[in-house]
């Protein structure tokens, strides 16, 4: 058993810290040295002194923080505080998204925030660190959790949204404003019509064309006539759902686009037309693809199905926790997104 005291990585009511280096990483409470492995807000607060992320991750960082004291890092590249040798490496989460490697008295720990294995054009696929502890995320801990490729998922929105231009009714696609509305931009087939957005993607969509990721155009609702709303695809957050915004789009047909809607019941329960699943987090299989190639003997379970992913890695023989955290997941974003994410629109 690992000697605690002697732990890069504790947790702590601020969030997770590492003693050596006297910083947190990913905190839900002000402190004075916070790294942050992504702009989500389960993961990004306002409050700390200090700042450090991945370079990719500034614009998106900025758009929802605001002017915070930001410094940053491009991936791969390592400080020392304190000394503690610190990098980011690519998470595939979403643009920007960063696992944290920490190394101190000759060990190696890596916290992986939110992370998925499979392909995204709009971020820095996921790469395996080799490390002595991992701390993983769970949020699809489960086998049922299986994602279909990314292609047929896009291919499956294109077909829909093609079959509801051909009625003239417009296809309302509810997404996160961050990070899945861009994946889900950047797959789909502009040529079948207009693309609405939301206002609270707006400001996230242009950091993302800004740092270089390639999106196509996407109006106002206030720039599309009539004629041309009945072939739209709407892209919305899910709070949208029911408002006076989507109802000015009369007739339509309404999605979500989620690694929820594996679950039978979800689409039903919120009464929508269909569902996608598309999820920014790894699968059963990704999530043990990713602890497996990371060699570490020790893994630390975070946010998620906990405890049944623990379980497994024990009877893999590995050492394995939890931290508990104050990370959310995305079943508290099926119901709402931050009020702060959504201005009118």
């Amino acid at each position: 058993m690992a000697d605690l005291q002697d732990d890069l990585v504790v947790a702590r009511p601020q969030g997770l810290y590492c003693p050596a280096g006297d910083f947190y990483i990913d905190p839900w409470r002000p402190v004075s040295h916070a790294l942050i492995t992504h702009a989500h807000g389960d993961h990004a607060r306002v409050g700390h002194t200090h700042y450090l992320a991945a370079e990719p991750g500034r614009r998106v960082l900025l758009a929802r923080l605001g002017d915070i004291p930001l410094d940053t890092l491009p991936y791969g590249q390592a400080i020392t505080h304190r000394g503690v040798k610190v990098s980011f490496h690519p998470a595939g989460h979403v643009l920007g998204s960063a696992q944290v490697r920490l190394e101190h008295g000759g060990r190696v720990w890596v916290a992986s925030g939110d992370y998925k294995t499979g392909p995204d054009a709009t971020c820095a696929p996921f790469e395996p660190v080799r490390c002595d502890v991992f701390i993983t995320e769970s949020t699809f801990g489960l086998p049922v959790f299986r994602w279909q490729p990314q292609q047929q998922v896009f291919d499956d929105i294109n077909a829909w949204w093609r079959g509801n231009a051909a009625q003239g009714k417009a296809s309302v696609l509810y997404a996160y404003s961050f990070g899945k509305a861009q994946r889900v931009l950047s797959g789909i087939d502009p040529s079948i019509g207009p693309i609405v957005a939301h206002g609270a993607m707006t400001s996230l969509n242009e950091a993302y064309r800004a740092s270089g990721v390639a999106l196509p155009a996407t109006r106002h609702v206030s720039e599309v006539t009539p004629s041309e709303l009945k072939t739209a695809l709407v892209m919305a957050p899910p709070s949208a759902q029911g408002s006076a915004w989507v109802k000015r789009f009369g007739e339509h047909s309404d999605a979500f686009a989620s690694g929820w809607m594996q679950l039978r019941g979800t689409r039903r329960r919120r009464g929508l037309d269909r569902g996608f699943v598309l999820s920014d987090h790894a699968d059963w299989p990704g999530l043990l693809e990713a602890v497996r190639a990371t060699q570490a003997p020790r893994v630390i379970v975070t946010h998620g199905y906990v405890d049944p992913l623990v379980r497994y890695f024990k009877e893999q023989g590995l050492q394995a926790g939890a931290f508990k955290t104050e990370y959310g997941d995305e079943t508290e974003s099926l119901d709402a997104e931050p009020a702060s994410a959504e201005p009118a629109a």
